[in-house]
């Protein structure tokens, strides 16, 4: 920070982004591995906030915030105990400052990405092959492809421009619908009749009953 003032003179938005991961079964991670993930994601997005804080509530029309996490916790994530409260956490921190630091200025954000190609995370994350990761993932996102670093990038100059400038404490959803994704319950295509069948049993009970 102080090597930014010196050159820059001042400090007008911070993109927190750092993030470590690693799959692992809640019962074979030790404690040093939770914790490690904690330090990189939770405390290291709160050490560079605090670190900032001075030069944020001088900036010129308000500092801006936006802090990186993911949709891991939104529910549950296999073997993502160690990021899902690290990623909650950021969340947490992320309303907590907006809610603190408004008087002063400051915008708070958040921006959560899904799954985005030719990241090592994903990759590793998916453990398949490289041929197959993208066809599986895709899958299971409801507009029907990965995401691109420049979706998550237009999400944080969004937040951080005017066009914004009404919004803080809250964490934008970059990741067309994929943590919304669930397997159908019918197939498109037989949804009207199995509804019409269920109508008319449902006219028989009725009359039966009469």
């Amino acid at each position: 920070m102080a090597a930014i003032e010196k050159q820059h003179g001042r400090l007008d938005i911070v993109v927190n982004a750092a993030a470590g991961n690693f799959l692992a079964a809640a019962d074979a991670l030790s404690p040093n591995g939770f914790r490690t993930v904690l330090d990189i994601d939770a405390v290291g997005t709160f050490a560079v906030c605090r670190a900032a804080f001075r030069m944020l509530k001088d900036a010129p029309g308000g500092g801006v915030v936006a802090n990186v996490s993911a949709t891991l916790h939104y529910g549950a994530t296999w073997w993502q105990a160690h990021a899902c409260a690290a990623k909650a956490a950021v969340d947490a921190t992320t309303r907590c400052l907006a809610l603190e630091w408004g008087e002063f200025g400051i915008r708070v954000v958040g921006v959560a990405p899904g799954p985005v190609a030719g990241t090592a995370g994903l990759a590793k994350l998916a453990g398949v092959g490289a041929d197959k990761l993208e066809a599986i993932v895709s899958s299971m996102v409801p507009l029907g492809r990965l995401g691109a670093a420049w979706d998550v990038a237009m999400g944080v100059v969004f937040l951080a421009s005017d066009a914004a400038r009404y919004v803080s404490g809250d964490t934008l959803v970059v990741d067309g619908a994929a943590w919304l994704w669930r397997p159908p319950a019918a197939p498109r295509g037989s949804v009207e009749a199995i509804s019409r069948g269920v109508e008319a049993s449902s006219r028989g009970m009725v009359k039966a009953r009469l």
